[in-house]
């Protein structure tokens, strides 16, 4: 090793849901925080992606989120910004384990080390280190699909990920683009405010009736994580899951708010429009278009599949068991993050102690 270095066993990219959930299990299982790992953060505070998100999705709103292993959250009152409660609640938890998430610290690029070890390039030094846990998910990568004409549009673009509430909406015309939950969600909401919503989606959305039960839920997450053992970029679980059919969805089928047009074929400086001569005039096209994986800094290491993705068998990627990434694909959900959280730290543990780790 180099002069400089800081050396350690594990080191822990991101600290949402998947990578809080790795550097608990890291610490139960005996591992020290800085002397045997470290968790890295990019964001300036705790609470994940959880504490971007606009202000009007309050914590009763939030679908499926899964308390953290070994705390649970209580208390929490419902018409609170989600933004708010999930920070405090990671906070706590940070505090509540000893877990001594160093942020905001930008990870800019992991390379071998030559030596058996990867070397971890980050704003605030390099680390080597045996092993690295991926936590780093989506946030950091809205994607913006491209469109003809997208540039001549004299209105605003904005992305989910810049989201304001809907009252930045008022009096406008809206395109909302995504047939997903943010997608119905921002119409749901900016539809009373504006002077009018148009909903535009690639695929027909498919729509969910009764119970997402846990059967459910295995077939969703299997769909998944088929794709990440061939290579290919991760789709969401929801994506393979359809839309809940609750109260505010059927609201809003009936009442027209939820009426799905197909993919438009340009947009132009007024609006978009489609091939057959239809045209809409819009003020904002807000682009519920998903996110994809930040997995850039591990570009050096050459992971990628042809296919686009890093294939991956449980949280290992197959091309180097040294790496796993935590809340890839299958385990992009609450619940998921964490077991990914626990398999990643079992399997690093084998590896670690000279094992054979499964092909």
């Amino acid at each position: 090793m180099g002069a400089g270095l800081d050396e350690v066993e594990v080191v822990v990219v991101g600290a949402g849901q998947a990578g809080l959930s790795a550097a608990y299990h890291l610490r139960r299982t005996g591992y020290e925080p800085d002397r045997d790992f470290v968790t890295l953060d990019h964001s300036p505070g705790p609470g994940g992606a959880w504490q971007f998100r606009w202000p009007s999705l309050t914590y009763g709103k939030v679908h499926g989120m899964h308390a953290l292993p070994g705390m649970e959250l209580t208390g929490a009152d419902p018409a609170r910004p989600s933004s708010e409660v999930i920070a405090e609640y990671f906070a706590s938890y940070e505090r509540a384990f000893g877990l001594r998430v160093r942020r905001p610290v930008d990870v800019r690029a992991v390379r071998e080390g030559g030596d058996g070890r990867l070397l971890v390039e980050t704003s605030a030094g390099t680390w080597a280190t045996r092993a690295l846990i991926n936590a780093t998910g989506t946030w950091e990568r809205p994607f913006w699909p491209r469109y003809p004409g997208q540039e001549t549009f004299g209105g605003r673009q904005l992305h989910t990920a810049q989201y304001p509430g809907p009252r930045a909406f008022a009096g406008q015309r809206v395109v909302v683009v995504g047939g997903g939950t943010s997608g119905t969600q921002h119409l749901l909401e900016i539809a009373p405010y504006a002077a009018a919503t148009t909903w535009v989606t690639r695929r027909p959305p498919e729509f969910r009736e009764g119970p997402f039960d846990e059967d459910a839920g295995r077939q969703a997450v299997a769909l998944v994580e088929e794709r990440v053992k061939q290579g290919l970029p991760p789709r969401s679980v929801v994506s393979v899951t359809g839309l809940p059919l609750n109260d505010a969805i059927r609201e809003g089928l009936a009442n027209g708010v939820l009426d799905r047009k197909p993919m438009f074929d340009r947009i132009v400086p007024d609006g978009v429009e489609w091939d057959d001569g239809r045209h809409v005039s819009a003020d904002v096209i807000l682009w519920a278009t998903g996110f994809r994986a930040s997995v850039d800094h591990l570009a050096p290491l050459r992971l990628r599949e042809p296919g686009g993705g890093i294939r991956v068998e449980g949280t290992r990627a197959v091309a180097d068991p040294r790496i796993h990434l935590v809340g890839y694909g299958p385990s992009a959900s609450t619940i998921g993050a964490n077991r990914a959280g626990r398999a990643a730290v079992r399997d690093i543990r084998r590896l670690l102690a000279g094992e054979p780790v499964a092909a």
